[in-house]
């Protein structure tokens, strides 16, 4: 995911190119100054911002359901990016020069790949389980206390991310019986094979962005329906009170049509009470108003994953068209660093956009404001 090179070693003569092959260039004087201070500076803001998420899971009890658990895998992978990931890489930005050796280079590759691609898995898995969230309200909430799908589809989301790309990285020199990367340097064998590139970008991003765009829009449509269901229940309701007192036929009327809207909104919001009518009415809006921030919370992460990751995708797949020749390597840094940008953004969506994880950082950070009071002591006189 670096920048753009050369290759002596293609036989064809084109650009042995993609965005993670390191350009050589060293920095000096106040830029270098000035991008170390930036790089750790990310490093500590990915590193505690995603501590603070996996802490919070662990003192706070009320965070342990089913839901959350995704976003906790999405902490530890953020955390391991700034952990490990980047700080194995600012040497090598700064210098222009890989100096860990092969094996530190192989498993600095495994890994960034891996993290990444569990990233966007993870966003795909939360974006799947808010839409289950809203669509099929009864039944999830059953499963909220069964942490064993949860940890299964946990690890599916590890497997498959570590399917797409590591046995690319360990076994390709393997299989191409040589190796065109120099002592030197760091990145992929597989990066002068631009069907394998085009292939992964799709599996990488844009199988994940149809879905999550799907999951949004099923919700979106879902809350819709269900706000009519609500007007139309409220409808059957005034048009059926009776409109003159001692009427009990109309009056019988009335209370059968209420019923049979409140079942109505039941169907579609199955938290719902099932006997009283009012409390029907009365916990629709509430059930709504909660979706509409699932849906809102779910839009503004999937958001912040597209402008992370589509720069990225694009120069990618513009770069598979035209061979290499057409971007200047720079532009593939930049876009490179937004990707690990996504995992320092996505502990601060915790607390915006969810109200449990608000609390437990409050909880953390500040210990004083929710200690409780010691109760006052009645003195018998």
């Amino acid at each position: 995911m670096s920048q753009l090179q050369q290759s002596d070693s293609n036989s064809s003569g084109v650009y042995s190119d993609n965005s993670r092959v390191h350009s050589g260039a060293a920095f000096s004087g106040p830029m270098f100054v000035v991008l170390m201070v930036m790089m750790v500076t990310l490093v500590m803001v990915i590193v505690l911002g995603n501590a603070l998420v996996i802490f919070a899971f662990k003192v706070d009890k009320s965070l342990r359901r089913q839901c959350n658990y995704y976003f906790l895998n999405l902490a530890i992978s953020d955390f391991l990016v700034g952990a490990f990931c980047i700080p194995v890489y600012i040497p090598y930005t700064l210098t222009g020069k890989w100096s860990l050796g092969r094996g530190v280079c192989k498993l600095w590759l495994v890994m960034d790949y891996l993290l990444c691609s569990a990233s966007v898995f993870n966003i795909v898995l939360i974006s799947y389980d808010r839409f289950l969230s809203v669509t099929r309200a009864v039944s999830y909430r059953a499963r909220q206390s069964m942490t064993h799908p949860a940890i299964i589809k946990m690890v599916t989301v590890w497997v498959l991310a570590f399917v797409l790309y590591s046995p690319a990285i360990i076994f390709w020199e393997l299989v191409a019986g040589r190796s065109h990367v120099p002592k030197d340097e760091c990145f992929a064998e597989f990066y002068h094979s631009w069907y394998f590139l085009l292939s992964a970008s799709m599996l990488e991003f844009f199988s994940p962005f149809i879905s999550v765009a799907f999951f949004n829009l099923s919700i979106y449509l879902n809350i819709r329906r269900r706000r009519l269901q609500s007007v139309e229940a409220q409808l059957h309701l005034q048009h059926s009170q009776p409109h003159a007192e001692g009427v009990s036929a109309a009056s019988g009327l009335g209370a059968k049509l209420a019923r049979r809207a409140s079942i109505h909104s039941q169907s579609s919001s199955p938290s719902l009470g099932k006997a009283d009518p009012s409390a029907s009415r009365a916990a629709l809006p509430s059930r709504l108003s909660r979706d509409k921030k699932i849906a809102k919370s779910l839009a503004i992460i999937v958001c912040v994953f597209a402008i992370c990751w589509a720069p990225y995708t694009l120069l990618m797949i513009i770069r598979a068209a035209c061979r290499g020749r057409c971007i200047q390597h720079h532009w593939y840094e930049i876009t490179f660093w937004l990707l690990w940008l996504n995992s320092a953004i996505n502990p601060f969506l915790y607390p915006l956009c969810h109200s449990s994880f608000r609390r437990a950082f409050a909880k953390i950070l500040c210990p004083k404001r929710h200690t409780t009071p010691p109760s006052p002591v009645l003195r018998v006189t």
